[in-house]
This record gives structure tokens, sequence and C-alpha cells, in this order.
């Protein structure tokens, strides 16, 4: 069963509490989906580490429950 905007936001939530996210189905299906997250705690790491902390957040479920997650991270200013 894929996995909705609301479980993937409340996972990323839960590993980096301050971040503002964004996140948009792709294909209309509810199994390509496209995030955008902002957070303090991405500072001073490189865009691998920022996103492995986000693909942590989920658990092991990429490539299972969801499918497909086009991922932008951002640093505040």
């Amino acid at each position: 069963m894929p996995m909705d905007a609301s479980e993937i936001e409340r996972r990323i939530k839960a590993a980096l509490p301050d971040a503002d996210i964004e996140i948009r189905d792709l294909a209309g299906d509810g199994d390509h989906w496209a995030a955008t997250v902002k957070s303090e705690q991405f500072r001073g790491k490189t865009r691998v580490q920022q996103h492995k902390l986000v693909y942590e957040s989920l658990q092991g479920d990429m490539g299972g429950a969801l499918h497909a997650l086009a991922l932008q991270t951002v640093v505040p200013d």
C-alpha cells in the first residue's frame, strides 16, 4: 500500500522537528512524490548528508511503501 503525503510529512517532522516541508504528488497516483525540506539541521552538511537525514526518517520504506521521492533540501537563510 502506498504511503500518503501526511505520513511522509509526519515521519520527516519526527526526525527534523524544525523542518518546513512541502510535498507534491508528481503523477497523481499517490506513489510518486516530490518533497522540499527546509531545516536548520542541514547547515554545514553536504547535500548527500542532508538527503540521508531525510531518507533515514522514512524508516527503510523507500522502494517499498514509498516508491519514489524526488527530494530537494534547503538550509534556511
